[in-house]
């Protein structure tokens, strides 16, 4: 599986910008900044992958050059390949852009190759990555055909290579075009000359003979399968089976000392956690909870899962348990306070645990900051056991005093009057009601969002205000006098102060 669209389709998805902007990915090289990946639009101006940044400028100049982000692609495509595993236990990652399955054998379970070549296809489609699947009979031609055929095939018949260029090979750069100067373009081209002859112009580790021989099958190229290393987990064996639901509630207290020293010794701690019970008939109960911070307190993991222990069904009996951290973080020693009480915020952490398993996740938020400087957007809500974990301190660096308490869904459109056009207000008329303006504080100008918003959309300059009877609103004007973006400025309201 080859994802060639990565970085450029996971920044247009994190970023949320519209797949129209002319936009290229680079990073810093010996020569100056390369470009990575690019729009379609970026594209139709002229990048390539590979240009120098300031080449592509050259033919387009409103070209927009952002950061590549390399460590976080990696991350994601190790992520992929560990979802991947739901087609093959022998998944490895191929580079930077691609994975590679073993696949022998268990096609019959998914409808034959072409089935699943099609359904991994449809699968990442629906995540909105590109993806160019090919099935062959060794890893080698396998990423040859993914990356270099027109047409990738999936049946699984044999594999022709013979007229792919001689880069599906994986050779270096040089031994490329060592190769291309001699002549051997192509893959059928480079199996027809001598062995030996051409052994002697490369080195060992760029013989294209030895590449071509691991893709036509003749040297071994096995799979090194991602180390995945189990959940934590602690299981309880019964000797007879028990149908009294009581029981359950022991077996969780004899779980979970276990299960927080296995986390211990991991250095981890519990976000969600799952009680499986096993009945005789062969039916699985299974109910779990989540936390807002990591934790390997047995105590309190019991009292999360107490509550919902009485949902599972013993049937005719249960045999065995198992209580899994199926969700898992990093989580380091702390000094615990010197009298012997919890820190406040692992207080509050353990009262939202307790009010979202009685309530449900949906219905115990908390506000989220958002990487955006527009105040309708740069704030939103979030489970509590959602996200990071649960941090209850203001974010650094935000001016929380000079925004208003409530906030607007959205900004509502009031009359202004006003001494000139570009000065401050002096009276407006909002919700039928007239307001004059006995002090006033501002502007404050906020550019809008160009990698978000259309070309056309106009700043914005917010002002805080006190009418005569000392009631506060935060209200700005959209646009200024001139800026060529349309007619005269609009005024709205968007926050009330107290």
């Amino acid at each position: 599986m080859w994802w060639p669209l990565l970085p450029i389709e996971r920044w247009r998805r994190t970023s949320g910008n519209a797949p129209e902007l002319v936009v290229a990915l680079v990073e810093e090289a010996q020569h100056g900044q390369l470009i990575v990946a690019m729009t379609e639009a970026a594209a139709g101006g002229g990048a390539r992958r590979g240009m120098r940044l300031t080449d592509a400028r050259a033919l387009n100049p409103g070209l927009v050059a952002v950061a590549a982000d390399a460590a976080g692609d990696a991350a994601l495509v190790a992520r992929l390949a560990r979802w991947a595993g739901r087609w093959s236990p022998l998944v490895e990652v191929d580079g930077a852009d691609g994975v590679r399955l073993e696949v022998t054998g268990v096609a019959h379970l998914f409808g034959g190759e072409a089935a699943l070549a099609a359904e991994v296809e449809a699968r990442f489609e629906a995540m909105g990555l590109t993806t160019r699947v090919a099935v062959a009979g060794t890893a080698g031609a396998a990423w040859a055909l993914a990356r270099y055929s027109t047409r990738p095939s999936p049946q699984g018949e044999r594999e022709d290579l013979s007229g792919l260029p001689v880069a599906a090979l994986r050779l270096s750069p040089e031994a490329n075009h060592t190769l291309y100067r001699l002549g051997l373009k192509t893959v059928g081209a480079l199996a027809g000359v001598p062995r030996r002859s051409l052994a002697r112009r490369f080195r060992e580790a760029d013989n294209p003979l030895d590449a071509l021989d691991r893709a036509l099958g003749r040297k071994p190229e096995p799979l090194t399968a991602l180390a995945v290393a189990p959940p934590p987990r602690a299981t309880l064996r019964l000797a007879e089976p028990v149908d009294d639901p009581a029981v359950m509630a022991g077996a969780l207290a004899r779980l979970a000392g276990p299960l927080a020293k296995e986390l211990a010794a991991r250095r981890l701690g519990a976000r969600r956690i799952a009680l499986t019970a096993w009945r005789v008939d062969g039916e699985v109960g299974e109910v779990e909870a989540e936390t807002s911070l990591p934790t390997r307190d047995a105590a309190h993991l019991v009292r999360l899962l107490a509550e919902r222990v009485g949902a599972i069904d013993p049937g005719f009996g249960i045999d065995a348990f198992a209580l899994t951290a199926t969700w898992c973080e990093p989580l380091a020693a702390g000094q615990d306070a010197l009298i012997g009480e919890p820190a406040r915020e692992l207080e509050l952490a353990r009262l939202v645990d307790r009010l979202t398993v009685r309530l449900g996740a949906e219905r115990v938020r908390r506000p989220q900051a958002r990487a955006s400087h527009l105040p309708e957007r740069a704030s939103g809500w979030l489970g509590a056991v959602e996200g990071e974990g649960l941090d209850c301190r203001a974010p650094a660096g935000l001016a929380m005093t000079v925004r208003p308490q409530r906030l607007l869904d959205r900004p509502e459109a009031i009359g202004v009057v006003y001494a000139t056009p570009e000065g401050v207000p002096r009276r407006f008329t909002w919700r039928r009601g007239v307001h004059d303006i006995a002090r006033v504080e501002g502007p404050e100008r906020i550019a809008p969002e160009w990698w978000r918003q259309p070309g056309g959309t106009r700043l914005r300059d917010y002002y805080r205000v006190e009418d005569a009877a000392g009631r506060r609103f935060w209200i700005f004007r959209e646009g200024v006098i001139g800026d060529g973006r349309g007619g005269a400025p609009e005024w709205y309201v968007h926050g009330v102060f107290g």
